[in-house]
């Protein structure tokens, strides 16, 4: 029998939003394991806010808001919170019910001030890996380290000399906002120009034969047991960037107790100076051999002989899941913001939404 639509629609309601998310949707297991690490960091939070004073929403909420978009590919701020207003699942994840008004876009924007002020993100970040290593799923020995380039939010018009004021730029359109730019058969390097939009970016390619554009350098840690991200960073985009990064995250985890023996890695860390770093640490580097570099690799028989090379090489390469995840569903293959600072806040957030999925799966497997 044919059904009939009815237009007149209920007054009230008794379904509460838990009782419309399916008891097996894979989004519960990383609610749990979020409310877990952010009740650990009450503290932190007390600080951060005064004691009198009208009552902000709850930082909490803005974090797993974060959660939340990176999760869902969400596009922006202003969009998470249009879509705030007819999500049930998010809603039930931030733990509001039906009557509560949605988040207003501007309180993401007054807020991120104070999260890069109290460094949450990077604790935020940290908790979750402690909870991780709690529960035994990282290897505490043998880790894997790589970079990629993240795209500035700033056009290639915006790389200006400079020593170029606003004045002496050409305007040769009647459109301010998009002048056309003709910059054929000029030199434009980082040394001599800069971009208007956001002067942190740097002029970088990926490899050769590649596009140039204004970009971030990511740099990332992973354990080789599970392919849990143990450490990540932002950095401005330079030749040297990835090495550099990469030992500062290794002594981090020295610092940290932890008895890292190996780091596997790519061609591009085959260099006298990152394997010379490495042994100091009295870490072996299991770097690529670049047997096709000038000099000859900087590694011999001494490391690639044993099996755990090998083993080594073969992991390492599982970080790209990782970096393509980040890029395709958490949103970071171009930054939403200006600034080195806010695009590491943006890449620590996916990094972390990325993290409770893995760990999620972990504990329920």
């Amino acid at each position: 029998m044919r059904g009939i639509n009815d237009p007149q629609g209920f007054m009230f309601s008794y379904l509460s939003p838990d009782q419309r998310v399916p008891k097996n949707h894979p989004i519960r297991a990383i609610k749990e394991q979020a409310d877990a690490v952010l009740k650990r960091m009450t503290k932190i939070f007390d600080r951060m806010y005064s004691k009198v004073g009208r009552p902000s929403i709850p930082p909490e909420r803005l974090l797993k808001a974060q959660i939340l978009i990176a999760l869902f590919s969400v596009r922006s701020d202003r969009q998470f919170c249009e879509m705030l207003d007819y999500n049930i699942l998010f809603r039930w994840f931030l733990d509001m019910n039906m009557e509560e008004a949605s988040i207003d876009p501007t309180t993401f924007t007054k807020n991120r001030d104070r999260l890069l002020e109290h460094k949450v993100a990077h604790r935020f970040f940290q908790a979750i890996v402690k909870r991780a290593r709690q529960a035994e799923l990282l290897s505490e020995e043998h880790f894997s380290v790589d970079g990629t380039l993240i795209e500035a939010w700033a056009s290639m018009k915006s790389f200006r000399p400079k020593e170029e004021s606003a004045e002496d730029r050409p305007n040769t359109d009647d459109d301010p906002g998009n002048p056309t730019v003709n910059f054929r058969g000029e030199k434009r390097r980082n040394d001599t120009h800069q971009s208007t939009t956001d002067p942190e970016s740097r002029l970088m390619r990926k490899s050769s034969g590649q596009e140039a554009k204004l970009s971030y350098g990511a740099h990332a840690l992973m354990e080789n047991r599970n392919g849990f991200l143990v450490d990540l960073a932002v950095s401005l985009a330079g030749n040297r960037a990835e090495r550099t990064e990469a030992a500062t995250m290794v002594k981090k985890l020295k610092r940290r107790d932890v008895p890292i023996k190996t780091v596997g890695a790519d061609k591009g860390y085959d260099t006298k100076e990152f394997v010379k770093e490495m042994r100091i640490q009295k870490v072996t580097p299991h770097v690529a051999a670049n047997i096709e570099r000038r000099g000859g690799s900087a590694i011999d028989g001494r490391t690639t002989r044993h099996e755990g090379y090998k083993v080594s090489q073969r992991i390492r390469k599982k970080i790209e899941e990782i970096f393509g995840w980040l890029k395709t569903v958490g949103g970071m293959r171009k930054s939403r913001f200006r600034g080195r600072a806010r695009t590491e806040l943006q890449a620590l957030l996916a990094g972390a939404a990325y993290n409770l999925m893995r760990m999620s799966r972990l504990m329920a497997a």
